[in-house]
C-alpha cells in the first residue's frame, strides 16, 4: 500500500509550487558522450535552498501548522540539507527553528541554517549522537521534534520525482542517492502511483554501506561508521520504514567509492557548470560505473561520441551545497577526506 495516494502528491506539488517552481530536468549532451546514452538530470540543486529536502520540510511544516497542535517552535537533528529545509519553512510559519548538528559539521551548511533563521546547536560527534540530544531538548523546551524521515517529508519530496516522470515517462532507470530515504522513498511512491516501469536505482557510498547491506540481508543493517565526504549518505543507521519501501520497489542498491563521486562532481562541473555536493554526484558515479567504460569517467573533455544504447536514464542531483575548500580539493583532482560527524542528510 501506498504512503499517499496521487491525489495527495499533486496536492504536495500545488503546495510547493507556491513557494518555489518546479525545479528542471535537463538532457546534456556531454554527459550522454561521457556515458554512452542518454542523461537526463534532475536539477535539485536548483531550489530555494539549493537541494531537494526543502520540499519535505514545506510539506511536513504545513501540515504541523493544519493540525491544530499548539507548536511553539520545533527541533530536529541535521548535516544541513534537512536542516535548512525545517528552517526555511519554519520561519515561513512563524516558528521558532532549533537545529543540532555534530561538531565538525560543514562551515557553510551551518551558516545557511542560521541565515535561514534556525538557532544552531553543536552536540555530539555525529548526527546521531545530535539526534538524541535534539530530541531530550525537545521534551526539555516543549517543542515538536521533526525526524528525518517521515510519511509527509517523504511526500514533500516526491514531489521532484512527480515532475520528472512527467516530463520524462518513458525512463528505463532513474539512480537516486540514499541518506536517510525520504528521495528514494517518494521516487519509488510516485513511480507506483503514475504506473511506470522505471527501475530505481539506489546509491551509497561504499564506506557508509548501511543502506545497501540492509537491502542485500532484507533487514536493518547498521554499521559503526560512516567515514565519507559525501555528508549527504553518511548513514550508520538505516530506518525500517524507508528500507522496508526500498526492499520492495527498488531494483538495487550499489555502492560507489568516494573516488568515483568526487570524478562525478568534476563531470558535472566539466560538462554541465553545475555544482554537486557529494551525495548529489554519487547517482552520476552510479551510472558512469554501469554504463560508461573506465576510460571515460575521470576524463576532462568528453569529446569523442560514443555509441548511444538507446535507452534514457536519469540521475537525481539532490544537492549542490558543497564547502568551498572541498570542492577546490576535488577539482584539483583529489579525492577529499571523509567529513567529520558523518551520518545523515
Amino acid at each position: 500500500m501506498s504512503m499517499f495516494s496521487l491525489a495527495e502528491l499533486e496536492a504536495a506539488a500545488e503546495l510547493v509550487h507556491r513557494t518555489m517552481p518546479p525545479t528542471p530536468q535537463y538532457a546534456w549532451p556531454l554527459l550522454a558522450r561521457r556515458a554512452g546514452c542518454e542523461v537526463w538530470v534532475k536539477h535539485e540543486n536548483h531550489t530555494p535552498t539549493g537541494a531537494f529536502k526543502v520540499r519535505g520540510g514545506l510539506v511536513y511544516i504545513d501540515g504541523l501548522v493544519r493540525s491544530g497542535q499548539r507548536i511553539t517552535g520545533v527541533v530536529s537533528a541535521t548535516r544541513g540539507n534537512h536542516g535548512q529545509s525545517i528552517a526555511f519553512a519554519a520561519k515561513r510559519a512563524g516558528l521558532r527553528c532549533v537545529i543540532y548538528v555534530p561538531h565538525g559539521n560543514s562551515r557553510e551548511k551551518n551558516a545557511a541554517m542560521q541565515a535561514f533563521g534556525a538557532e544552531l546547536v553543536e552536540h555530539g560527534d555525529d548526527f546521531d549522537t545530535a539526534k538524541i540530544e535534539a530530541a531530550r531538548a525537545a521534551e526539555e523546551q516543549g517543542l515538536h521534534f521533526v525526524p528525518s524521515f517521515h510519511r509527509d517529508l517523504v511526500m514533500g519530496v516526491a514531489t521532484y520525482a512527480l515532475e520528472l516522470f512527467c516530463a520524462v515517462p518513458d525512463l528505463a532507470r532513474v539512480y537516486v542517492p540514499i541518506g536517510l530515504g525520504s528521495g528514494i522513498a517518494g521516487l519509488i511512491t510516485a513511480r507506483d502511483l503514475l504506473g511506470l516501469k522505471t527501475e530505481v536505482i539506489g546509491v551509497v557510498s561504499e564506506n557508509a554501506a548501511a543502506y545497501a547491506l540492509s537491502f542485500e540481508a532484507g533487514k536493518v543493517v547498521a554499521t559503526t561508521s560512516a567515514h565519507t565526504f559525501a555528508d549527504g549518505v553518511a548513514v550508520r543507521q538505516p530506518d525500517a520504514a524507508a528500507v522496508d519501501l526500498i526492499m520492495r520497489g527498488a531494483k538495487r542498491v550499489v555502492r560507489v567509492s568516494d573516488g568515483d563521486i568526487a570524478a562525478a562532481i568534476r563531470a558535472y562541473h566539466c560538462d554541465t557548470h553545475n555544482l554537486a555536493e557529494g551525495a548529489g554526484a554519487a547517482p552520476l558515479a552510479a551510472l558512469l560505473r554501469d554504463v560508461a567504460g573506465p576510460d571515460r569517467r575521470n576524463i576532462q573533455s568528453p569529446d569523442v561520441a560514443h555509441h548511444q544504447d538507446g535507452n534514457k536514464y536519469a540521475v537525481i542531483l539532490c544537492g549542490g551545497n558543497i564547502d568551498s575548500d572541498v570542492l577546490q580539493a576535488v577539482l584539483a583532482g583529489k579525492t577529499p577526506s571523509a567529513i567529520p560527524g558523518g551520518a545523515a542528510l
